[in-house]
C-alpha cells in the first residue's frame, strides 16, 4: 500500500530493509536460515529489546582495549585472564526477565555478551563462581589459575557470562536464597535463558547461528557446566567442568564439619575463643606434606615432589604424633585427631557419611588449601573461606525454608541434614542419564585438583564410577566423557602442581575433529621446565624412563 512502507538501516552501508521485516523478523530469519539473514550493526542490537529482555548497552569496543578489573568477583574460578589486549568486538549487556521478588527485591538475570569482529563461528558460555550474583567479564579465560592459553574471546569465540539471576554485593552474598525463583535461576534456570538469548543475539549480529556451542567453568562454574549437560542436553556440543561442585549442598556441610574439627585443635585467645588459623602452623602443614611425599611420591616410579599414583596413596597422620610434648618434628594429639576427622569426611552420629573423605596430597601445605580450611586471621574472627562463605549460604540457600538466623556451626548432622534436601534436588547435578547429550555428539571434559580443599576428588571419582555404571561401562563412557585428576592442585589451580593446560583446545578438538584427549600436557610455575601428562581416569601417569622432566617419559595406564 502506498505510503505505508518505510525503510530502516540494517547496519550495512547502502543496505535498507522494509519495516515489514522487523528486527524480530530478522532474528527469526537468522535462526531459521542461518546462511541467508543480514547481520545487524552492533548498536542496532539495542533495538531487539523487549519487556522481558532489557539491553542496556550495545557498543563497539576497539582493538587494543585491556580487560577491566572486577573486584566484586572473587577469584574462585581461577585467575587466568588475558595477558594481551582484546580484539575489536561488540559488547552487549542486559537483563533477562526483570521482576520484583520476595521482600520487594529487584531480580533479573544479568548477562554480558562479547561478539568479536573476527568471529570463528563458535559460542562459549562462561561459568561463574561462588554464589554468582556478579556478571564477570565475558572473556572466556581458561578457568585454571596457572593457565597461559589465550581466552576464548581472543581465539574468535563469542562469549557470554551471567550473574545467574540475582545481584549480590559479591559472589559470597546468599541473600537471594530467600526468593524461590532466584534459587531456581541460580541452580540451573539462568543457563537456559542466557544461552537462548545469547544465541539469538549472536545470530542477529552475524546473520547466522553459532556452528558449535561450548560451556566452560570451574568451581560453581563447573557445577553449572554439569547442569548444562544434565538439564540442557541439546544446548551445548562440548562442556568443560573444572572442580565441579556437583554435590555442592553436601560439600557445604563438609565445610562446617572441617571448620569444627580444626577449631577443636586451635589454641584459644585470652578470652577463651579458638583461633582457627593457628590450629596448624605453616611448619605443621609442611611436616604433613613432607610425610605424604615420603609415603607416596615414588609409587609412580619416580620421586619428583608430586604424588602421581593417587589411587595407591595411603597415609596415617598418627605416624606424626608426638610421643610427648609438641615439637617442630611432630604433631600434638589434638592436631592428629583434627586431621583424622577432617580427611575422614563428615558423618552423622551413626557414622553414616554426609560428605566424602579426602585424598592425601602434598598440596595441603599450599596457600590455596589454607585459604579455605584455616585462613590467616590471627584473631578469633576467622577469614577462612569455609567459615565465611559457607555459613550464610547454608542459612539462606541450602536450608529449606531459609533460616537467616541459623548458626551453621551448630548444625546438627542428624536433624538438620534433611533440611537441605529440597535445595539439593534442584541444585546438585548428580544425574547420570546422558543419552540425549551423547546421542547428538556431546562431549564432556572434567578436571579436578587432587588437593582441592573445597570439593573432594574422591567424591567426584565415586560419581564418575556411577556415570560409568549407568552409561554402558567405563569404555563406553570414555567415548563421550573424561575426567582428569591434577596432582597437587588446589581449587581451580595453585599448589605444588602443573596447572597450566588448555581444556578448551582439548574439547574443541574432541568435538570438531574427533580427537579424544588421551592426555593433557601440563606445565606450571611450581615446577619450572617440567611437563607431565594429565591422564584420563582411571589411568595415572607412570614413569617409564628417560628425562625426568619430560612428559614423553611418562605413560598413562591404569593402576
Amino acid at each position: 500500500m502506498r505510503g505505508t512502507t518505510r525503510r530502516i538501516e540494517t547496519g550495512r552501508a547502502g543496505r535498507v530493509l522494509p519495516a515489514a521485516l522487523t528486527l524480530a523478523g530478522l532474528l527469526l530469519t537468522a535462526l531459521a536460515h542461518p546462511a541467508l539473514a543480514d547481520a545487524l550493526a552492533c548498536g542496532d542490537l539495542t533495538r531487539l529489546a523487549r519487556p522481558d529482555l532489557r539491553i542496556a548497552r550495545a557498543e563497539a569496543v576497539p582493538a587494543g582495549t585491556l580487560p577491566a578489573d572486577n573486584p566484586g568477583r572473587a577469584a574462585l574460578t581461577g585467575a587466568a585472564r588475558a595477558r594481551a589486549a582484546l580484539p575489536a568486538h561488540c559488547l552487549v549487556e542486559g537483563t533477562i526477565d526483570p521482576r520484583v521478588g520476595a521482600g520487594g527485591v529487584a531480580y533479573g538475570t544479568g548477562f554480558q555478551l562479547r561478539l568479536p569482529e573476527a568471529w570463528n563461528g563458535r559460542f562459549l558460555f562462561q561459568g561463574g563462581g561462588g554464589l554468582d550474583g556478579v556478571v564477570g567479564e565475558a572473556l572466556g579465560a581458561i578457568p585454571v589459575s596457572g593457565a597461559t592459553a589465550p581466552p576464548a574471546l581472543l581465539r574468535g569465540y563469542a562469549v557470554a557470562s551471567t550473574d545467574s539471576g540475582h545481584r549480590g554485593r559479591d559472589n559470597a552474598d546468599a541473600a537471594f536464597g530467600l526468593d524461590q525463583q532466584a534459587r531456581i535461576d541460580f541452580a540451573y534456570g539462568a543457563i537456559g535463558t542466557v544461552a537462548r538469548e545469547a544465541r539469538a543475539l549472536i545470530a542477529a549480529r552475524y546473520g547466522r547461528a553459532p556452528a558449535k556451542a561450548y560451556f566452560m567453568g570451574c568451581s560453581n562454574g563447573g557445577r553449572s557446566a554439569l547442569m548444562a549437560a544434565t538439564r540442557y542436553p541439546t544446548a551445548f556440543d562440548g562442556i568443560v567442568a573444572g572442580a565441579p561442585a556437583f554435590r555442592l549442598t553436601r560439600a557445604a556441610l563438609g565445610q562446617i564439619w572441617d571448620t569444627r574439627a580444626f577449631l577443636d585443635a586451635a589454641p584459644n585467645d585470652p578470652e577463651g575463643k579458638p583461633i582457627l588459623a593457628e590450629a596448624f602452623s605453616e611448619a605443621d602443614l609442611g611436616l604433613v606434606a613432607d610425610a605424604v611425599l615420603k609415603t607416596c611420591d615414588a609409587a609412580d616410579g619416580l620421586a619428583d615432589g608430586a604424588v602421581e599414583a593417587v589411587s595407591s596413596c595411603r597415609f596415617d597422620p598418627a605416624s606424626l604424633a608426638c610421643p610427648g610434648d609438641k615439637t617442630a618434628t611432630c604433631l600434638a594429639d589434638r592436631q592428629v585427631e583434627a586431621l583424622r576427622r577432617a580427611f575422614g569426611g563428615a558423618r552423622d552420629s551413626q557414622g553414616t557419611p554426609i560428605y566424602a573423605s579426602w585424598p592425601w596430597d602434598p598440596g595441603l601445605a599450599a596457600p590455596g588449601w589454607r585459604a579455605w580450611k584455616l585462613g590467616t586471621s590471627r584473631t578469633a574472627t576467622p577469614n577462612a573461606r569455609n567459615a565465611t562463605l559457607g555459613p550464610a549460604a547454608i542459612a539462606n540457600y541450602f536450608l529449606t525454608p531459609p533460616d537467616p538466623g541459623f548458626d551453621a556451626l551448630r548444625f546438627d548432622f542428624d536433624r538438620d541434614t534433611p533440611r537441605t534436601a529440597e535445595t539439593a534436588a534442584i541444585n546438585d547435578p548428580t544425574g547420570t542419564f546422558l543419552s540425549t547429550f551423547a546421542a547428538r555428539g556431546g562431549r564432556l571434559l572434567v578436571y579436578q585438583g587432587v588437593a582441592d580443599p573445597v570439593f573432594s576428588a574422591r567424591d567426584l571419582v565415586e560419581h564418575w564410577r556411577d556415570l560409568a555404571r549407568h552409561n554402558g561401562g567405563a569404555a563406553a563412557l570414555s567415548e563421550r566423557a573424561r575426567l582428569f585428576l591434577v596432582p597437587g592442585m588446589t581449587h581451580c589451580g595453585g599448589g605444588p602442581a602443573l596447572d597450566d593446560f588448555d581444556p578448551l583446545a582439548a574439547i574443541e578438538g574432541w568435538v570438531e575433529r574427533g580427537e579424544a584427549p588421551d592426555r593433557l600436557i601440563a606445565r606450571g610455575t611450581a615446577f619450572p621446565g617440567r611437563t607431565r601428562p594429565l591422564c584420563p581416569f582411571p589411568q595415572e601417569a607412570r614413569y617409564q624412563g628417560g628425562e625426568a622432566d619430560k612428559a614423553e617419559s611418562f605413560t598413562c595406564r591404569e593402576p
